[in-house]
């Protein structure tokens, strides 16, 4: 059994995704992280970053105490891992594999992420930190649009793997985020084959609980001052 300490948010629904596309059993253990719950000891003990998701495998390969994991990308490599799926074996195409999930965390995500912020989230409206993040996007899109339309297929290459599980769940947000897939039609393409997957489906409608609206209080604990407080106590 694998404890998932989850948000329905862009890094907790490759997680999801992940569990669900794989079939393994698991429990969902809800992180409101517009209450704070992602500062409390008990998390940080398995998040040290104060981010989720995370996970905790009670039935490790190696047969020991359970296990924790966290990082969006390490959590997958280690659940592919786990089961022998959606990452190769083979040298040179577990190497890509691995190169497109590390481009989803170091880029698409973040840069989404601060976009998302700046654009949406933020009290003030910077506009030329709307239009650094929005042009640094678009620039990912291209790259990842060209990438696709050299494999004609998935993100490394011929097979879903955990690159294509990493990179759509912030695809997902760019409606939201002003941007439009008819600018990239191998993207378009991709991300309609994906979203057609039941079990990707299945992984998105995990954990939709109740939220609380975003208002000032929300962003005074994600964002401010009260952030700083609990990360100074834990």
């Amino acid at each position: 059994m694998i404890d998932l300490h989850y948000a329905p948010t862009p890094n907790g629904w490759k997680v999801s995704i992940m569990l669900e596309e794989l079939g393994l059993p698991y429990t969902v253990i809800p992180v409101d992280i517009r209450a704070g719950d992602q500062f409390k000891p008990e998390f940080l003990a398995i998040s040290p970053n104060n981010r989720i998701p995370a996970i905790v495998d009670h039935a490790p390969a190696d047969g020991g105490a359970p296990f924790p994991v966290f990082e969006t990308g390490a959590i997958l490599i280690y659940l592919a891992d786990k089961t022998g799926r959606f990452l190769p074996s083979e040298l040179r195409a577990r190497s890509r594999v691995i190169q497109w999930v590390m481009w989803q965390m170091a880029g698409l995500g973040p840069m989404m992420g601060q976009h998302g912020h700046f654009a949406l989230y933020a009290a003030e409206k910077i506009p030329y930190a709307i239009q650094r993040y929005r042009d640094e996007v678009a620039r990912l899109f291209h790259v990842l649009d060209v990438q696709l339309g050299k494999t004609g297929a998935y993100v490394a290459g011929d097979d879903y793997t955990i690159a294509d599980i990493a990179c759509f769940p912030w695809m997902m947000t760019h409606k939201a985020q002003g941007f439009t897939l008819d600018d990239y039609p191998n993207i378009k393409r991709w991300y309609a084959v994906l979203r057609a997957r039941p079990k990707l489906q299945a992984g998105l409608a995990i954990g939709k609980f109740v939220k609380e609206p975003f208002n000032d209080e929300t962003r005074h604990v994600m964002f401010g001052a009260r952030a700083k407080e609990m990360r100074g106590r834990s």
